[in-house]
């Protein structure tokens, strides 16, 4: 069983028991979310609900397992002959959840 859920602006197709990162969410390490954004659900045996625009009755539970920083992403500018040299470096902050339980 699968579905497709809206997680702090961003589609996700998420399982039962999957572990995933998301954009930086305020709740704190051991809470539980409930996110009510489902856009399509599939249970085991091949019968897909698509919602317009949302499934009014599915919900995806989930519990916050901490908080992450990504990788270090370089943008670098540089424009030749010129002198000029841009360095900047940014580190995105992450949510790792575990997808609990589907409800449809």
């Amino acid at each position: 069983m699968f579905a497709i859920v809206t997680i702090a602006g961003q589609q996700f197709k998420v399982e039962e028991g999957q572990e995933i990162f998301v954009h930086q969410l305020e709740a704190t390490a051991g809470d539980q979310l409930a996110f009510d954004q489902v856009l399509l659900v599939e249970n085991g045996e091949g019968q897909i609900t698509i919602g317009k625009p949302v499934l009014n009755a599915a919900k995806v539970n989930a519990t916050v397992l901490g908080h992450q920083k990504g990788d270090k992403v370089i943008v670098f500018k540089k424009k030749r002959r010129k002198g000029y040299k841009l360095k900047k470096g940014h580190r995105q902050s992450f949510t790792k959840i575990k997808i609990d339980s589907i409800v449809a």
